[in-house]
């Protein structure tokens, strides 16, 4: 492999691997375990950050310049894991999942796996990124 196509391998943008039970939270440095609730973003220039929970990484949004971003993962609570894009998540806030930092915030990769389990504990409310922005603000 040339030294100009390793460079570019190296230094590719998009989501890296959570090592689980050793990672730590960037915002809060909880070491993260639960594979249910992780959270990653991702800079356009591809520095990582690993998140415990989704709620983690809405507060720390709240303190950089958002145009640095250029991917927000979540974990797919029925694919412990599995990140999926925020964007495309429904997200549910229901007091029967907790989630690692409280807010009982859990991400679906589709809105009917979301309202399927919202049905089943009969409690809670699903929300749309978009939505969960202006709830976290």
């Amino acid at each position: 492999m040339s030294l100009s196509l390793m460079l570019v391998a190296a230094c590719s943008v998009g989501p890296k691997p959570i090592a689980y039970g050793d990672a730590g939270c960037h915002y809060c440095k909880m070491t993260i375990v639960d594979k249910q609730h992780a959270a990653q973003m991702v800079t356009k220039k591809g520095k990582v950050f690993n998140f415990d929970a989704t709620e983690c990484m809405l507060n720390h949004l709240k303190e950089i310049d958002q145009e640095i971003v250029k991917l927000m993962l979540t974990n797919d609570y029925n694919a412990p894991g599995k990140l999926i894009a925020v964007t495309e998540a429904t997200f549910l806030i229901s007091k029967a999942i907790p989630s690692p930092m409280g807010e009982y915030l859990t991400a679906f990769a589709t809105k009917d796996e979301a309202r399927a389990v919202l049905e089943k504990h009969g409690d809670g409310e699903l929300f749309t990124w978009q939505q969960l922005k202006q709830r976290f603000k």
